[in-house]
């Protein structure tokens, strides 16, 4: 068996995507598994140097979070390749199956659905609060386990306002979770993660994505001019969801809630508890009309402990 580092040794193969592969590991020196996330070797190759700042680059974005919902990062180094080194991540290991694996039969139970939407809020909350923007929430990335919501893959993670490498080039992240602005050029902000957050709270209430479309184009087009299709009616379902999801979703990223905003309205709404910041860090400007769900998330108390495709951009 492969051995990185001289103390992870590699047991099997668990995960493979576009640009990296995740291995159930051994740490050697502390006696426990780990998740041991290397870079693909074609990709690698194909990188170079840039490959093992790209990784150093996740590790870091996700090592600074100390969060229930979020996997933890472990440790980062390189491994001696054939040509260069490899750089791989060793993280927590997380077992479970993902929120897209669950969405593959059906829509859940709302209120298993809003808790989970809870968790993430208050995963991303804590990303926020560190100037740290997710950019891919999507069902693939959240692992359900039997303590909670786990947030994965900070691969494609950017420090709040950064902008674009390539303001021309393709949009990072996953087209039907990709806020509108992202593609006339806006950097990535909170406010992106929020309508992703969005994107997710609508499956798991429906089963579906807000918007049909056959294409990326296509839905790069319905999410800038048309409405999303109606939630189906959900028996007992509170209405603060539904406007919570609806604000999500909106054109306009000053209309979207925060992520602690959105923590604490969830989580009350199924009597759930999260983890978040003890005050936002960043609250988002106050739309011309207040929701009374706003006020009273305002007077909650809080709980604090302290596979990505690529889109063209599209012009109007």
């Amino acid at each position: 068996m492969r051995t990185l580092g001289g103390r992870y040794r590699l047991v099997n193969r668990i995960g493979l995507g576009g640009m990296s592969e995740v291995w159930r590991g051994h740490d050697g020196v502390l006696d426990r598994p780990v998740a041991v996330k290397i870079m693909h070797p074609a990709v690698e190759g194909t990188l170079g140097e840039t490959g093992v700042a790209l990784v150093r680059a996740e590790a870091r974005s996700a090592a600074r979070l100390a969060h229930p919902n979020v996997a933890g990062v472990h440790d980062f180094g390189t491994s001696p390749g054939a040509e260069r080194d490899v750089p791989y991540i060793v993280m927590e290991l997380v077992e479970g199956q993902t929120l897209s694996e669950h969405l593959a039969a059906g829509p859940l139970d709302w209120r298993i659905g809003v808790r989970i939407c809870a968790e993430v809020a208050a995963a991303l909350a804590a990303a926020h609060a560190e100037d740290v923007v997710h950019r891919d929430i999507k069902p693939a990335n959240i692992m359900l386990t039997p303590s909670g919501a786990k947030v994965l893959d900070f691969g494609i993670a950017a420090v709040i306002g950064t902008p674009d490498p390539d303001p021309d080039g393709p949009v990072m992240g996953t087209p039907a979770y990709i806020a509108p602005e992202r593609f006339d050029g806006h950097p990535a902000t909170p406010a992106a993660d929020m309508f992703a957050l969005g994107t997710l709270l609508y499956h798991c209430l429906s089963g579906r994505l807000p918007w049909a479309a056959r294409t990326h184009t296509e839905m790069v087009m319905a999410q800038r001019f048309e409405d999303p299709e109606p939630l189906p009616h959900l028996e007992s379902l509170p209405p603060e969801v539904l406007d919570l999801c609806s604000r999500c979703l909106a054109r306009d990223p000053a209309e979207r809630p925060t992520s602690l905003v959105a923590a604490l309205l969830l989580a009350e709404a199924v009597d759930a508890r999260v983890y978040v910041p003890l005050r936002d860090p960043q609250p988002a400007p106050r739309p011309a009309t207040i929701s009374p769900w706003d006020e009273r998330a305002a007077d909650a108390p809080t709980s604090a402990a302290e596979h990505t495709s690529h889109v063209g951009r599209h012009r109007a």
